[in-house]
């Protein structure tokens, strides 16, 4: 069988993007295994670590923040590329299994959701000082003190962020990719995920990331910034109230320092007639974030459910499109 085949192949996209998207439904991230988010931010923190020890000067920290960026998105991308040159051939079983795995890291459904029940479960049985507990291995904001409105709110606003994030930002590159001869699924995934990474791990506009996470912050808000509204638009689309979620968003996200995660969880707020946005504490230091929505009800794990579906939707909806796309190609074009 020819090597290509099995990369180039549209019904064979298909399959790995079906087979991707069952495996993170299924298994999602098991903790005991090797993740390649795990080796990004390995890298990461090396390097970051010997930067802020040999540079001190604001240029210096800016151009060693730029080609980090540079080195670990292409390199994620390339490294990616030839883990799955290298096992298709072995065999094109092996091509399939690797772009599967390698894909399905990139994608964050399972995770999600298990991270939600994972604070609800305690949340519904009334175990406040559980649910904080374990709502503190997810967000960055202080648990100690959260009464259990301000718990559901951390979890529906985590959820409404990391949609763009962790689901369909990848999966938007991972079907990009998918129609890039040679290029395939996998390379555009992982290096939209190691943007994600940096970001998470440098991009924050305080010392001493200020400068070295500069280059990283811009060019992930830049990679997110399509993927998100057309995830705004899907969830408006989903809501039975299209005009009055995207009047919502267009009024309110904007207040957000975010260019990408107030639009997100406007969407979010507004489809669920819920408010999110207001008073956190990080480090004991409060922080004011704008409110996104009209407080029409309030936030209860029912809510947070229906925020899980609004999630799952947009996902499917994108694959299903995906699909029909790479259908329609292997029948007008075949071979």
């Amino acid at each position: 069988m020819n090597p290509d085949y099995i990369t180039l192949n549209s019904l064979n996209y298909s399959l790995i993007l079906v087979l991707a998207a069952t495996l993170d439904y299924l298994v999602g991230d098991p903790w005991a295994l090797p993740h390649p988010v795990q080796f990004m931010g390995w890298i990461i923190s090396r390097y970051t670590q010997f930067v802020l020890q040999k540079f001190s000067s604001k240029l210096a920290r800016r151009i060693a923040g730029i080609g980090l960026t540079i080195a670990l998105i292409f390199g994620s991308a390339i490294a990616g590329w030839s883990i799955v040159r290298g096992a298709i051939w072995l065999h094109p079983i092996w091509g399939l299994l690797a772009q599967t795995i390698l894909l399905a890291s990139c994608f964050a459904t399972r995770s999600l959701r298990a991270a939600a029940e994972d604070v609800l479960q305690p949340l519904i049985t009334g175990n406040l000082t559980e649910a904080r507990s374990k709502l503190s291995r997810y967000v960055g904001r202080d648990t100690e003190n959260l009464d259990e409105g301000e718990v559901l709110r951390a979890v529906l606003e985590t959820i409404a962020e990391n949609t763009t994030d962790g689901v369909t930002a990848p999966l938007f590159y991972a079907i990009v990719g998918a129609f890039l001869p040679g290029i395939g699924s996998v390379p555009f995934a992982l290096a939209y995920k190691a943007a994600s990474t940096l970001d998470s791990m440098v991009g924050y506009t305080k010392e001493p990331y200020l400068d070295l996470g500069w280059s990283s912050a811009k060019l992930e808000d830049l990679l997110t910034w399509f993927p998100c509204r057309l995830t705004v638009l899907t969830i408006a689309w989903r809501s039975p109230k299209f005009f009055q979620v995207w009047k919502l968003c267009l009024r309110d996200a904007k207040a957000d320092p975010s260019p990408n995660s107030g639009w997100s969880e406007c969407a979010f707020a507004a489809a669920l007639n819920v408010q999110l946005g207001g008073t956190n504490f990080y480090g004991g230091v409060l922080k004011y974030k704008p409110l996104l929505g009209e407080p029409k009800e309030s936030i209860t794990p029912a809510k947070i459910q229906q925020g899980l579906q609004l999630m799952r939707f947009c996902f499917l909806l994108w694959l299903g499109f995906a699909l029909v796309i790479f259908l329609a190609e292997s029948i007008w074009f075949p071979g």
